[in-house]
């Protein structure tokens, strides 16, 4: 095994997303850097802060320098960052007279900040697409069964009838919630960074907001109202989007888990036989897909409580709390790609063996229903007797057997009708909740 599964040959289809891992990588993230620092030079360029002449050879030149890699690793392990490094070896590509006008004004957190908000604009863009894929997939699931019958669960015991439909509908609503908050959370995430060495813009004189500005539309990014270097919230908000994600998404698979006992039998991953095998039993079919989703978004929730150690910053810079950030955030990035990418495929894959749904209801003989039951008795007797009456049938039936309709018709006197109780037309408004939830899934 390599030092991380997301990096491993041997695990990478299981807990890595290739667009995010190569979003994140570092030749990628050193693109980023340079391409910030080419901005920076144009719009300085433009408010006449440094030469037009050094601005079109850093344009020019900066973005094709071939990187000595073995020497920005060492740079980087005696400075801490990969900014000094990078810049001696791009000012050293430039030439002297050049290379002095690159970085004017800005610090180390300004560059690799901003290029962290490049790197994480590209993955939540995929990560949107991919989100709407499943709320798209599902909802033809939901359509598809939303008056096929099945035991509503409580505590993993079978409570009322509702339909898989319904379910869905269920695992839905919160992907909708986590699609809107995605775009209200863009706003504040998608921001530059540029204050200079405490944030003050100070080594930019009286134009400092006006390069901020500049910078911030060169590079299509929002603009904060002040620095951030140690104001870190927006950066945990989306950790915590990414854990809500991936959260409502290990729930889908936990139901789907147990949907797939083999003494419940109600759904399977796939029909493909080859998925899930065991190496000494043949007859399992193991639920890897959805074993994956809920080990990833375990990990996320255990990585969001990183991110908010992260939160702790001490002054106008800070010490250690960055590279906590480092060492969490793409982590939670990739893993929530992947628990999208599966759920992607089960909610395309997924049997749902909507018979066996029909027989678990039938051994439940009519115990389902029997809050309907005390309802309805309750336009003959208070609704204390009522109750009574039906949990002595309950008792009967488990009992004896037979259906609690009938017998809580026997033990009334006639007062039920028992064959309005075994249709199974105990769904509220389920029908209602299932319309509400595809219709919000149109407007998207």
């Amino acid at each position: 095994m390599s030092f991380s599964p997301t990096d491993s040959l041997l695990y990478k289809g299981l807990f890595r997303d290739d667009l995010v891992a190569q979003l994140f990588s570092d030749d990628a993230f050193i693109t980023r850097l340079v391409d910030v620092e080419i901005a920076l030079a144009k719009v300085q360029a433009e408010l006449s802060i440094i030469p037009k002449d050094a601005a079109e050879s850093i344009i020019q030149k900066a973005a094709s320098f071939p990187i000595n890699w073995e020497q920005l690793q060492e740079d980087t392990e005696k400075a801490g960052v990969p900014i000094i490094g990078l810049l001696a070896q791009v000012r050293k590509h430039l030439g002297a007279a050049v290379g002095s006008y690159i970085h004017w004004g800005a610090t180390t957190q300004d560059i690799m900040d901003t290029a962290l908000v490049l790197q994480i604009r590209d993955a939540i863009g995929h990560l949107e697409s991919q989100l709407l894929k499943v709320i798209k997939s599902l909802s033809k699931v939901a359509d598809t069964h939303r008056h096929t019958i099945m035991a509503g669960r409580t505590h993993s015991q079978q409570a009322l009838p509702i339909t898989f439909g319904f379910k869905v509908a269920g695992w839905l609503a919160p992907l909708l919630r986590h699609f809107e908050r995605l775009e209200e959370l863009k706003a504040r995430v998608l921001v530059v960074q540029l204050g200079g060495a405490v944030g003050t813009l100070a080594s930019l004189g009286s134009g400092g907001l006006r390069v901020q500005q500049a910078f911030a539309a060169e590079l299509g990014l929002n603009i904060p109202i002040m620095p951030w270097h140690t104001q870190r919230d927006s950066l945990v908000e989306l950790a915590n989007w990414l854990s809500l994600v991936s959260g409502s998404l290990a729930k889908i698979a936990q139901d789907i888990i147990l949907m797939a006992q083999t003494e419940v039998a109600e759904l399977r991953e796939s029909n493909d036989p080859d998925r899930g095998g065991s190496s000494t039993m043949p007859q399992k079919s193991n639920p890897i897909q959805s074993e994956g989703i809920i080990a990833a978004a375990r990990a996320n929730a255990s990585l969001l409580g990183t991110m908010h150690q992260a939160l702790i910053q001490e002054h106008e810079r800070a010490t250690h709390g960055w590279q906590l950030e480092w060492l969490t955030l793409p982590q939670m990035l990739g893993l929530t790609a992947v628990c999208l990418k599966k759920s992607l495929w089960l909610s395309e894959n997924m049997v749902v063996d909507t018979a066996q749904m029909q027989a678990n209801i039938d051994i439940s003989q009519g115990l389902m229903i029997a809050e309907a039951i005390s309802f309805e008795l309750t336009k003959y007797m208070p609704r204390n007797e009522a109750k009574i009456l039906v949990k002595a049938g309950v008792e009967i039936t488990l009992k004896e057997g037979g259906h609690l309709a009938d017998i809580v018709a026997k033990m009334s006197g006639g007062k039920l009708e028992p064959a309005k109780f075994k249709e199974l037309n105990y769904l509220g408004e389920t029908q209602t909740f299932i319309g509400q939830v595809l219709e919000e899934v149109k407007k998207l």
